[in-house]
């Protein structure tokens, strides 16, 4: 069974990451009228989910994978300035257009809702603004704290809070909780994370490879991670506590 079909016939009360979406907070007459405004859509890696400009015709929630957003100057230089990660929002409700490129980093499964529906049912359903609001903010932190990662902090670092934040967002969207090691599939290639982090591919390998060594990480191939003690990689990355990031 593919990705795509494992969710074509969902409901919102089966969804995977219904405690952290934006639906988090609704009753069952609010789930329903987001039912009959939702669709699932499922894109390729590499497959471009928005263009910078695009009329938005849709918003939702990244149910699983993950996506970049990036944005390219006018001589056509190009700059990743973030990631979705499961449960995060797509679109912003009240604008037209696009801000930014949205690609599929990996293989990616929107829960997507008509925009205008959306925009009316927002209205009357203070549980939806309210958590809409409170996804913003918890971006907003985000955005503040990854500008500390890639001003003042060293590769070995943001090697470890990028490690960090993949695998708080795993163990809440799974809700398997942080004590006790730690495994997940690493969703991004080096590549994609030396892009992400403004370091070379080499920087990338060799800090992994000194993580490995000095036992903060243990990995099966080049994706299978496990973290022994998370309180640990919080050391490696400079952060006292969790680092601001939400989980």
């Amino acid at each position: 069974m593919t990705v795509k079909a494992q969710f074509d016939h969902s409901n919102c009360g089966d969804c995977p990451i219904r405690h952290r979406a934006v639906c988090a907070q609704c009753d069952a007459d609010e789930l329903e009228e987001l039912e009959s405004i939702k669709y699932y859509r499922s894109f390729e890696a590499g497959q471009t989910i928005i263009w910078s400009g695009d009329q938005m015709s849709f918003v939702g929630s990244v149910v699983a994978g993950i996506a970049s957003l990036t944005q390219t100057m006018e001589d056509g230089r190009t700059q990743m300035v973030g990631l979705l990660l499961p449960s995060d929002f797509v679109g912003r409700p009240g604008r037209d257009t696009a801000p930014y490129d949205v690609q599929a980093t990996t293989d990616v499964v929107m829960c997507c809702f008509r925009k205008k529906p959306f925009e009316e049912l927002m209205d009357h359903t203070p549980h939806i603004a309210h958590r809409l609001l409170q996804m913003t903010l918890d971006e907003l932190d985000a955005a503040r704290e990854w500008m500390l990662v890639l001003g003042r902090k060293t590769a070995r670092e943001k090697i470890a809070s990028l490690l960090s934040i993949i695998a708080r967002r795993d163990a809440s969207v799974s809700q398997k909780g942080l004590t006790g090691s730690i495994v997940f599939d690493l969703p991004l290639t080096r590549e994609a994370m030396a892009d992400y982090l403004g370091l070379t591919l080499e920087t990338v390998s060799r800090q992994i490879s000194a993580l490995k060594k000095d036992g903060v990480i243990t990995l099966e191939g080049k994706r299978h991670v496990t973290i022994p003690d998370l309180g640990r990689l919080m050391e490696e990355a400079g952060d006292d506590s969790d680092g601001g990031f939400p989980v």
